[in-house]
């Protein structure tokens, strides 16, 4: 394959691209900000971030993935233009090829959106592989061996679990319960508890900063602003760790149902591999604090956090575009 070749992390929450010969050259929030008059995009990326809640009149910030899938297929297809001009140049004639990765339980339809986006944008053809997958070979794992391993990805959208063998999923779920559902979960806790209305930027970094899963972790607590919900007006008030814990309670607890029913259909000997092998974690929400103490009380089964685990699906999709036999066996690959 050529040098220059692009492997993206197309997450709900951010977009991850690994550059073949020079690793990952872009990690931005997948948000695109647009004029309500005329639809054109005025943002892409961070700056469209910065406008989630706060657009004026006649603009609007939007998140073109909607649980791990693309719900605006012209928005998708105007950010993978929008990152191909920045990382290969605008007036380059070399068409790229594209590793994209997916959640995995993705259907025929949005796979050929994927797809669609990919080659419009300006890839000269897609390779479309499951994220757990890339999940799993960015966090070197040899998914060719014989041996069973097991992986959930906690993203913004889905959380993908995963028993990986011989380069394939053996039993596979997706579930569309994540990290946006966890902010989701704060922000109604907060007003309920607090009175104190919030934004889920906020709440996403009151999870990034304090958050934890465990009740045996310490316990932090920070200052945050909101709107007060019986006067309007603006407030401040303090929120815990033991507070975000109670919050997402419902949505782990759902994960830890989900990981049980995976594991329950798992074929023995690969359950035995996975005993020795552990789970690994990855995905941004294999970071919260407590997260693996969590999983192994619940299951008894050793629990890894990756290295890096918000990026081991991009170094995945790098770690194909070097080994072309892998690619050939682990993906699905579309041309015209």
């Amino acid at each position: 394959m050529p040098r220059g070749d692009i492997g993206i992390d197309l997450g709900t929450a951010s977009i991850i691209v690994y550059k073949r010969g020079e690793g990952i050259v872009l990690h931005e929030p997948s948000v695109v900000a647009i004029s309500e008059k005329t639809g054109e995009i005025v943002a892409i990326g961070e700056e469209a971030k910065k406008m989630l809640g706060k657009t004026p009149e006649g603009l609007k910030a939007i998140r073109p993935m909607k649980d791990g899938v693309i719900a605006d297929y012209r928005m998708i297809e105007a950010i993978i233009r929008n990152f191909l001009k920045k990382i290969i140049g605008r007036f380059s004639f070399v068409k790229p090829s594209l590793i994209i990765g997916v959640p995995t339980k993705i259907t025929e339809v949005e796979k050929r959106a994927v797809f669609e986006a990919g080659l419009n944008a300006g890839a000269r053809r897609v390779h479309i592989v499951s994220e757990p997958i890339a999940a799993a070979i960015g966090a070197g794992i040899d998914v060719m061996a014989s041996e069973g391993n097991m992986v959930v990805d906690i993203g913004g959208g889905t959380t993908d679990i995963a028993v990986i063998s011989l380069g394939g999923t053996v039993v596979g779920e997706s579930v569309r319960m994540a990290g946006d559902a966890m902010d989701e979960a704060i922000v109604k806790f907060i007003r309920k508890k607090y009175g104190l209305i919030i934004g889920e930027s906020t709440a996403e970094e009151i999870k990034k900063r304090i958050g934890k899963t465990h009740p045996a972790f310490e316990n932090y607590e920070i200052e945050i602003k909101g709107r007060d919900v019986v006067t309007g007006l603006p407030r401040t008030d303090r929120v815990s760790s033991e507070d975000v814990r109670e919050a997402i309670e419902p949505i782990i607890f759902a994960l830890l149902t989900k990981l049980k029913n995976v594991l329950e259909r798992t074929p023995p000997e690969l359950s035995a591999d996975i005993i020795n092998n552990g789970i690994r974690l990855t995905g941004g929400g294999a970071l919260l604090r407590g997260l693996d103490r969590t999983i192994y009380d619940e299951i008894h089964v050793k629990t890894i956090v990756a290295d890096d685990p918000i990026t081991c699906v991009a170094r995945g999709t790098g770690i194909l575009l070097e080994d072309e036999k892998l690619l050939k066996t682990v993906c699905e690959t579309y041309s015209r």
